[in-house]
């Protein structure tokens, strides 16, 4: 059923172009003008969410039996993770954004183009929308998925999260299979934003380095090639194809980042990544609270609602993958892994490659905002890569990186579509993997044809509002669910009758002891707890007890 709503998008928007442009603009205006509030409050929710559940008695709970071990090395699960979760837009966006918010900065206080406040907001602007907030929508979805299926030994969907709310019945009748089909139609919208991005920077690349043309062709042959790459890799499974694939991309995305931070501003990027995450977390609680209440509804939707509609959409597939990698973990390691690595990879990888872009712009060795306001974001890279010495060597390794992050992205992805239709089976049929693939291929293609980046931005968004409440009611169930938990032991708290009679006690002796006078109030203050005799005298006592 899934995969035939899925292909009747594709032949709408297909064979009725202009129609699909006309009602996708009239929803996603609608839905900005009425909505834009939910996916603020929802980001907030699903971060303060994993940090309770992270420093809670909830955090010592394992993913699995208790004497389960992780199933990958630390090194190959936060490479998995972080290829899964992000690598094509850091690719896309690590110079582009913070270039656009410096050229024309957010709307938010007067602020001059090409200043250096223009510098140090795109920055923060830059890490709110790409470190917490995003991996704490991952983290929600996957948490809730591999505490369903590791330690309740439930199926690996998104319905399996709700039986605490819903009962085992339901969640296997018409409401889970609703629940998963908004998950699979947000994951392949979700998935072909990625990878419509990927090739629209790929053919920019082309373009640059052999002046191939950058058309609309060129974008559909590489589809289809990384398509059929795609394919090879999903038949080799996960310990092969991904992991192999993920561990290649963090070894040449740290190579590329270290040679533009020896060969770029040095001294300059060890700047700024101190001073962009300060400003960044000393904002944060109003970063977080801007709905478009009081203006700029417009830039809102164009830059943060998309982002936050960008991870929802992604985060059943996210989700689904870093859950598949992650059995063994307790809750505790594996929400500060979800939610501090990443989260640091991409502040650096900010500050190196937009910190270099800003100061490269500014100090005038290069025209990039001009390379970017004329040819767009996917430009971005290449323009500074070629500010840089070796500029054609590093913009093939940027292609090379960027084709990787396609491939992984949809195998990662099409796995999960895998086991989303085959009633959570961690090995779907290889078959279905394969012909989810090629239909987030074709997504990307038919909406890049429908629109460019405003239609793939578009159709994230309005995916992504119904699945904004399927994930609230998530962090609710999986909550739920914890409290009875065993493993998390006995609550730290008092109940709250017992804190009463606790304060109550408290307050009594206080106004009991005020009432003996000054003198034994100054004694007590002063000799603390050796204060046990009646008479107010404040001495130890004359026969101490002895160690047994």
């Amino acid at each position: 059923m899934g995969m035939a709503a899925v292909l009747g998008v594709v032949a709408w928007a297909a064979f009725g172009k202009d129609n699909f442009s006309s009602v996708t603009d009239h929803s996603l205006n609608w839905v900005l003008g009425n909505f834009s509030w939910l996916f603020i409050i929802a980001g907030n929710v699903f971060l303060v969410t994993c940090l309770v559940i992270a420093f809670s008695r909830f955090g010592r709970i394992r993913l699995g039996r208790d004497d389960d071990e992780p199933e990958f090395s630390s090194l190959s699960w936060i490479a998995m993770m972080f290829a899964a979760g992000m690598g094509i837009g850091l690719m896309f966006f690590g110079v582009g954004e913070p270039l656009l918010h410096f050229a024309d900065p957010p709307p938010f206080g007067d602020i001059e183009p090409g200043s250096p406040e223009a510098a140090r907001a795109a920055l923060e602007y830059s890490f709110f929308h790409w470190t917490l907030h995003p991996w704490a929508i991952y983290g929600v979805a996957a948490l809730g998925l591999a505490y369903a299926t590791f330690r309740k030994g439930r199926g690996n969907q998104i319905s399996a999260v709700f039986v605490p709310l819903i009962g085992s019945r339901l969640s296997a009748g018409w409401p889970g299979r609703l629940i998963d089909l908004l998950a699979v139609f947000a994951t392949v919208f979700g998935t072909a934003t990625s990878l419509g991005l990927g090739a629209l920077q790929v053919s920019k690349g082309l373009n640059i380095t052999t002046e191939i043309d950058d058309t609309l062709t060129l974008r559909m042959i590489i589809i289809g090639a990384l398509g059929a790459a795609f394919v090879i890799s999903a038949s080799s499974g996960l310990h092969k194809g991904v992991k192999w694939l993920s561990n290649i991309n963090i070894v040449l995305a740290i190579s590329l980042a270290l040679f533009i931070f020896v060969v770029g501003p040095t001294v300059y990027i060890l700047g700024v990544v101190p001073a962009g995450v300060g400003v960044y977390l000393e904002e944060l609680l109003v970063l977080s609270s801007r709905t478009g209440a009081f203006g700029n509804e417009e830039w809102l939707g164009t830059w943060t609602i998309f982002y936050w509609a960008w991870w929802m959409s992604w985060a059943p597939f996210v989700g689904t993958f870093i859950a598949r990698i992650s059995r063994g973990r307790t809750i505790r390691e594996f929400l500060i892994g979800v939610l501090l690595i990443p989260s640091g990879a991409s502040v650096l990888w900010f500050s190196i490659l937009g910190g270099s872009a800003l100061r490269i712009d500014s100090t005038g060795g290069a025209d990039l905002t001009g390379e970017v306001n004329n040819n767009g974001e996917e430009s971005a890279l290449f323009a500074l890569l070629d500010a840089l010495p070796l500029g054609t060597l590093t913009a093939f390794v940027a292609m090379i990186l960027v084709m990787l992050y396609f491939i992984t992205s949809a195998d990662s992805a099409s796995l999960v579509m895998g086991s989303l239709t085959s009633r959570g089976a961690l090995h779907p049929r290889k078959w279905l993997v394969v012909a989810w693939g090629v239909l987030m291929g074709a997504v990307a293609a038919v909406l890049l044809v429908a629109g460019g980046l405003d239609a793939l931005r578009s159709g994230t968004i309005l995916v992504a509002l119904p699945f904004v409440v399927v994930m609230l009611a998530m962090c609710w169930a999986l909550v739920t669910e914890l409290r009875t938990d065993p493993g998390a032991g006995a609550p730290r708290h008092m109940p709250l009758h017992g804190l009463r009679e606790a304060v109550r006690t408290m307050v009594g002796e206080a106004v009991e002891e005020r009432a003996r006078g000054p003198r034994h109030w100054r004694l007590r203050r002063t000799a603390g707890n050796v204060l046990d005799r009646q008479d107010g005298t404040g001495r130890p006592p004359e026969n101490p007890p002895q160690d047994q």
